[in-house]
């Protein structure tokens, strides 16, 4: 049984930062992304890394600002967000396909998703 299970959410002023985890388990060696929905809003993609780590992908809105990161010894991926803004506001989710493909950006390339861990930056 697939289970990501998000933490590291929280309120945070304008310009700080916030690491979000994801703990995976039930399956290894997958691309993993972060996704995240504002209240009224359709979930978007945030950023991705490939199962080896060698290639990361990033939304525009977020390039620059946050990192992403995993380490495969704890079947582990991070979000580094520095830079925060207000419309970073959001429930972030950590997603994994059931077979790796190369479309990284689109919600329909995920099979596997967390419960969401809220993200609130104050202005």
């Amino acid at each position: 049984q697939v289970q990501l299970v998000e933490s590291g959410g929280g309120l945070v002023q304008a310009g700080g930062s916030l690491r979000l985890s994801c703990a995976a388990s039930g399956l290894t060696l997958r691309t993993m992304a972060w996704f995240r929905q504002a209240p009224g809003k359709e979930r978007e993609f945030v950023a991705a890394i490939t199962w080896s780590g060698g290639s990361t992908y990033f939304a525009d809105s977020v390039k620059g600002r946050f990192t992403i990161s995993r380490d495969n010894a704890k079947n582990t991926v991070y979000l580094q967000m520095n830079s925060l803004k207000p419309e970073d506001t959001a429930v972030y989710y950590c997603a994994a396909p059931a077979k790796n493909g190369n479309n990284y950006y689109a919600l329909r390339s995920y099979d596997y998703w967390g419960q969401g861990t809220q993200v609130t930056v104050s202005s």
